[in-house]
């Protein structure tokens, strides 16, 4: 590892170490160049602003969470991964509260943490899988959406709660809830056209050069749109 690495490794965890322990508020220049050892100038130079260092503090706890994720070991049972990795996020909130709210608690229109985004990747092949199986209601996109806001708003009610205060069961029914609204597990029909949607979307890919750039979107469109349309029974 360069000196200069060393050097970034060290603001980072002490940066870490000061949210962890004492909030966001704590992490100001003086006190995290005090706490690695370097003088202020260092910080910015490595990082161009305090925005920047909170990124990179975010993405170096995200990096916890997603070894837990990709140490997921997936299933023939897409809509029970995608459980588990729902339990893994708001387990991942109330163990790292403080990079979580970095993550997700103050959001900027236009703008997403790229720790933020790599978990919406990690969510999209989740829901993916499911529409491949033929078992997604919705399409991808709007399954990723649903499950995204319902899964932060999980995890955020619980932050926000005192620990002694907090519904074991919450987090379980809300999930439940999402994944019914998705699959259709609910409807007592009217749904097959949205599956067979979602399902003939996700493996579009699988017939490269059978349709041109333009047939692609449009069918895509078509398809999103069957597959968002509401029930008919």
């Amino acid at each position: 590892m360069s000196e200069r690495d060393e050097t970034r490794r060290r603001i980072v965890e002490a940066a870490a170490g000061l949210l962890q322990s004492q909030g966001r508020d704590a992490v100001t220049t003086r006190a995290v160049s005090a706490a690695a050892g370097v003088q202020p100038p260092t910080i910015y130079r490595l990082f161009t602003d305090m925005g920047g260092l909170l990124d990179a503090v975010a993405a170096d706890g995200f990096d916890t969470y997603l070894l837990r994720k990709h140490g997921q070991a997936l299933t023939d049972d897409p809509v029970e991964d995608l459980r588990t990795g729902w339990d893994l996020h708001v387990e991942f909130g109330l163990e790292y509260p403080a990079h979580y709210l970095l993550m997700y608690g103050q959001p900027v229109p236009g703008r997403r943490p790229a720790a933020a985004e790599r978990a919406s990747q990690r969510l999209r092949m989740l829901v993916g899988r499911i529409a491949e199986a033929g078992r997604l209601a919705v399409s991808v996109e709007t399954g990723v959406e649903t499950v995204h806001a319902a899964g932060v708003g999980a995890a955020l009610c619980l932050i926000g709660t005192p620990a002694e205060e907090r519904d074991p069961g919450l987090s379980r029914r809300l999930r439940e809830a999402t994944i019914d609204s998705i699959t259709g597990t609910e409807s007592s029909g009217g749904r097959d056209h949205a599956q067979r949607a979602a399902g003939l979307k996700a493996v579009l890919g699988d017939a490269d050069g059978l349709f041109t750039p333009g047939e692609r979107a449009l069918l895509s469109e078509f398809l999103d749109r069957l597959a968002d349309a509401p029930p008919t029974g």
